[in-house]
């Protein structure tokens, strides 16, 4: 029984260590976003080319977070479901889903709140509970909860859907789409610290 006990607490230290890190690293410097293509390897050194045509310099941090992004469907959001959600504002102010994605159980919890995004001029980003899903005309409206407040936002059939699936560096390989969390090192170049890979050619949508 206490053995039993101390593995599902260590369980938990461990999640909590994972879930955090992200607000530690951001104690470094602030984080830069990189969105783009893996060009090649150069030993240690990752070459992506960013989305501006860009061609940046990355390392691997010692214990980085790497998941597989992979499709999925509207009807995979269900109530209590931890997602994150990048949307567009309307002219009344509502809010309308780009993307949406799903979080597995054990990342509840990572980055919740609502806050500007850097995807498009105007965006912002929702990672929060699901309250409520309703009907829209074309889609669904989601009532989602966070510490700080309540937002209801839009998902229309053409938002791109995604979950995570646990990776490694294997993956990242030349070819590979990815969104990667990083922090710029004295030499000038970034360390990778999340690394977020498409699967079958998906293009992480963040």
């Amino acid at each position: 029984m206490f053995r039993t006990r101390l593995r599902r607490s260590l369980g938990i230290v461990g999640l909590v260590a994972i879930v955090a890190a992200p607000l530690a690293w951001a104690q470094d410097s602030p984080p830069v976003r990189v969105r783009g293509t893996v060009e090649r390897i150069e030993g240690p050194t990752y070459i992506v080319k960013a989305r501006d045509g860009t061609e940046l310099r990355l390392t691997l941090a010692d214990k980085p977070q790497i998941a597989g992004i992979v499709k999925a469907s509207l009807y995979d959001i269900k109530q209590n479901s931890f997602v994150g959600v990048t949307a567009m504002p309307e002219q009344d102010g509502s809010l309308t889903a780009v993307e949406v994605h799903i979080f597995p159980e054990s990342m509840r919890g990572t980055g919740e709140g609502h806050y500007p995004w850097d995807l498009k001029p105007q965006s912002s980003m929702t990672n929060a509970n699901v309250e409520q899903i309703g009907a829209a005309v074309n889609g669904r409206i989601l009532t989602l909860k966070y510490k700080d407040g309540e937002k209801k936002i839009t998902v229309p059939d053409s938002a791109t859907i995604v979950t995570y699936a646990p990776g490694d560096k294997s993956e990242i390989i030349p070819g590979a789409k990815v969104f990667i969390v990083a922090v710029k090192q004295p030499d000038g170049t970034l360390q990778g610290r999340a690394w977020r890979i498409g699967r079958d050619g998906l293009t992480p949508p963040m």
